[in-house]
């Protein structure tokens, strides 16, 4: 197993070296790089390896660049001491996403995470595999985390926050999304309310199976799980109530009200 870690500082590349070599003998570092520039001209330059360790601050910037210039092969795990990134880490390959300092048991994990994604190119070629799981942003179905935004399939988890740590939520799970303030939260089935790591109900609409959630109103996507009841407005407009507690009454407007019954009879 070959890896690249793209590191700027000596030190934590000499400890991820020592502590991968603890976890799996076999594993073989091939090449330290410290920069984007660095990284990219290697790229470039070798055959790419079966995993890189990737710090998201380097020296000339963020490594997210890297993936500007060049067309990356292999599955990534991101590390840096901030969580601001994660994200924006997970539009890319990567598999995981380790916060410094990185503990023997986050690092454990994260390799046989990418042990466990291999194993499912059991009979294919180490070319095949990596070419497989390069097109993040292609229509081949990959077992990558289902957490991860993708434009081929549909999410099965969804990332969240609570407080200062993240999670994962099931999306059949969710009852309803609401926009407040700029920020997008999840209200779960057990009234739990969570940030969710999206910008806007637009972006999370994509995203969503579209026979399991329907974009209410410029402030609402409910879930067909949780409609408790409706009932018809004046003007044609539409009343929504949910299983769940909702500070206020959901509306679908008369222009949406065709396609929402039509929407909830197919659910």
């Amino acid at each position: 197993m070959k890896v690249l870690i793209v590191e700027d500082e000596q030190p934590a590349f000499c400890n991820l070296a020592e502590e991968l070599h603890v976890i799996d003998e076999k594993i073989d570092v091939v090449a330290g790089c410290s920069s984007v520039e660095e990284t990219v001209r290697w790229l470039h330059e070798n055959p790419h390896p079966d995993l890189i360790l990737m710090d998201v601050q380097l020296s000339d910037g963020l490594s997210f660049s890297i993936f500007k210039n060049c067309k990356i092969t292999c599955p990534v795990i991101f590390t840096t001491a901030y969580n601001e990134y994660l994200s924006e880490a997970f539009r890319f390959s990567s598999i995981d996403y380790l916060l410094k300092p990185i503990s023997q048991e986050r690092l454990t994990d994260a390799i046989q995470k990418y042990k466990s994604l291999r194993a499912h190119f059991v009979g294919a070629s180490d070319q095949e595999a990596n070419e497989s799981l390069d097109h993040n942003h292609h229509d081949q179905h990959i077992p990558l985390p289902d957490f991860i935004t993708r434009t081929d399939r549909k999410r099965s988890r969804i990332l969240v926050r609570k407080g200062a740590e993240f999670q994962t939520v099931r999306i059949e799970d969710a009852g309803y999304f609401f926009t407040e303030h700029k920020l997008i939260f999840l209200v779960d089935k057990e009234n739990r309310k969570y940030m969710a790591e999206k910008s806007n109900l637009s972006e999370l609409e994509e995203e969503l199976d579209k026979n399991l959630f329907y974009r209410a109103n410029r402030k609402y996507i409910i879930s067909a799980n949780y409609i408790k009841r409706f009932k018809p407005l004046e003007k044609s407009k539409i009343s929504v109530e949910l299983t769940l507690p909702v500070n206020e009454e959901i509306i679908i407007s008369q222009e949406n009200s065709a396609s929402f019954k039509k929407w909830i009879g197919e659910s």
